[in-house]
């Protein structure tokens, strides 16, 4: 079960002017399963994106990266489960082509204006005939109010939809934002998370989406880690459609521009951390703040250390505070220069080391206390300066190895 992860709510997945989905059931790996998602975007829609650092990073990625730097208008996204086409060579990028050059026929536009996404089974020759025998059908059933939709369409060991909306008031009018994501595991996002798609009706300048995309990744999605696995598939989109009637944001620095950043972000780290908390096996949604770095660089460092460690997240899994674990991951994180009496560890309201070494006020009893929450902040102060950074992470459990090791059955 997913930890305090409650499904979407379908009231709060606002339609977005502009932007149509259509999902279908195609038969790619599994039957009688949602697996096949079109979304339709308005002549005028600007999309920005980021993609996995993964290099080797799936056929679909390639494509998108390639249509994308062509610098024509993208018409429509086309998205499968079941088959990631990832380690699938020249004859992994010849199919993801063709079902660009198959959706793009049947919607007047060019193969250029598709691009191509896919998630599930590496190495495996994805089944583009299945994909383009149930277009006809995805653009028939396209319609504004199909996010939910696409958030199960585009699931693969997730064990919920991932989905949230926001809407704000903008220069008068009101801006809407939905956005769906899947993933939960093979989830160390060095951009954005495996797959994710985020689309606003705003009225902001198209050279602004790219930025912006990569700008919202680096605040939500590259900060979660499941099991420390970057993806060959990574893809996050962002979408403008243009048709909410504010006036034209063109930086980011204005006060609307920072308006609509604050709102996409806040649903981009609901969907991150909608992921983390539906990680494969998952019983504790942790928090790991580090501050007091000399830079965000070094405390990054220490905050995946933490995140990554398979000793931490199984103790956590467990409920042991066996917290020298985390002074361990600290030491090894990379800080040549780390003086270790500079170091506080706490565990929630918990204040467990001083000076590098146990509080002497600490009590095993309060660090068991907090260990069996569903959810746990870790702070570390480093002493060495005021940069700061969190990331999110989860427990390792027992049903991690389940799930990793029946995936392909």
């Amino acid at each position: 079960m997913p930890v305090d992860l409650p499904p979407p709510n379908p009231a709060q997945l606002f339609p977005i002017a502009g932007v149509r989905i259509g999902v279908v059931q195609a038969g790619i790996r599994k039957a009688d399963r949602k697996d096949l998602t079109v979304f339709l975007l308005d002549e005028g829609t600007s999309v920005g994106a980021a993609f996995t650092a993964n290099r080797f990073c799936a056929a679909p990625v390639q494509v998108c990266q390639a249509h994308l730097a062509a610098g024509g208008q993208i018409r429509a996204l086309l998205i499968n489960t079941g088959n990631a086409n990832a380690g699938t060579g020249a004859d992994g990028l010849a199919r993801a082509r063709s079902t660009c050059e198959a959706l793009a026929q049947r919607l007047g536009v060019s193969a250029q204006q598709v691009l191509p996404f896919s998630t599930g089974v590496i190495m495996e020759p994805l089944p583009s005939e299945r994909i383009v025998a149930g277009l006809d059908t995805a653009i028939a059933a396209a319609g504004p109010a199909h996010w939910l939709d696409a958030a199960q369409g585009i699931m693969t060991t997730d064990t919920v939809p991932k989905a949230y909306g926001a809407q704000l008031p903008l220069g008068g009018r009101t801006v809407s934002i939905t956005g769906i994501s899947k993933g939960a595991g093979m989830i160390r996002p060095n951009m954005a998370t495996m797959l994710g798609f985020i689309a606003t009706d705003a009225c902001i300048a198209p050279a602004l989406l790219q930025p912006l995309a990569r700008k919202l990744a680096q605040a939500s999605f590259n900060r979660i880690t499941v099991d420390g696995d970057t993806s060959t598939n990574d893809s996050l989109v962002l979408m403008a459609s243009h048709q909410a009637g504010n006036l034209i944001i063109d930086s980011l620095d204005s006060a609307d521009g920072q308006a609509l950043y604050a709102g996409l972000l806040e649903v981009a780290l609901k969907l991150a951390h909608a992921i983390v908390r539906d990680g494969e096996g998952a019983t504790k949604f942790i928090t790991v703040q580090v501050d007091g770095g000399a830079n965000t660089e070094e405390c990054s460092r220490v905050a995946y250390a933490i995140a990554h460690s398979p000793l931490v997240k199984t103790a956590f899994f467990a409920s042991d505070p066996n917290l020298g674990r985390i002074l361990a991951a600290v030491g090894y994180a990379g800080i040549a220069d780390l003086d270790t009496d500079g170091i506080e560890l706490f565990l929630d309201d918990v204040h467990v080391a001083t000076r590098g070494g146990r509080n002497p006020a600490y009590q095993e009893a309060d660090g068991q206390r907090v260990m069996r929450q569903s959810e746990i902040r870790v702070r570390v102060d480093l002493g060495r300066g005021h940069a700061s950074h969190t990331v999110w992470t989860c427990d390792l459990s027992l049903d991690y190895v389940r799930i990793n090791a029946d995936y392909r059955s």
